[in-house]
């Protein structure tokens, strides 16, 4: 998927479980193109064979098995999205979060609504 079509995914999954803010739009952004990073890296991935582990070749002409780099970067993007994923509320933590947090806001509204109320009778 491209990064356009990751700012709409994500756009409507806000929408979808009422997280959905203007002012999250340059998270929303920032986390689309970290996907279409994230399936850049896997695409060449696949293409370069999709070997976990590849040969490194020292300055000494030594030949080392080392764990592939893109994927430790596949996973570095994956857990960075995660991040934003949860900062939108899009996980079930996030989620909760963000629903807890507006909880806590009515509460503190209605205990001063309560205390202003006494006051005036």
């Amino acid at each position: 998927m491209n990064k356009k079509q990751y700012q709409t995914r994500i756009l409507t999954a806000c929408k979808n479980v009422g997280t959905y803010k203007k002012s999250f739009n340059q998270v929303i952004n920032t986390l689309a193109d970290v996907l279409a990073e994230r399936d850049r890296v896997y695409k060449q991935y696949k293409d370069e064979g999709a070997n976990p582990l590849v040969t490194i070749v020292s300055d000494r002409g030594a030949e080392n098995r080392r764990p592939n780099p893109l994927l430790k970067q596949w996973n570095d993007l994956n857990a960075t999205a995660l991040s934003y994923w949860r900062d939108l509320g899009l996980t079930p933590a996030g989620l909760k979060k963000i629903n807890d947090e507006e909880l806590k806001e009515k509460k503190k509204a209605s205990t001063l609504d309560t205390i202003l109320s006494g006051l005036e009778k």
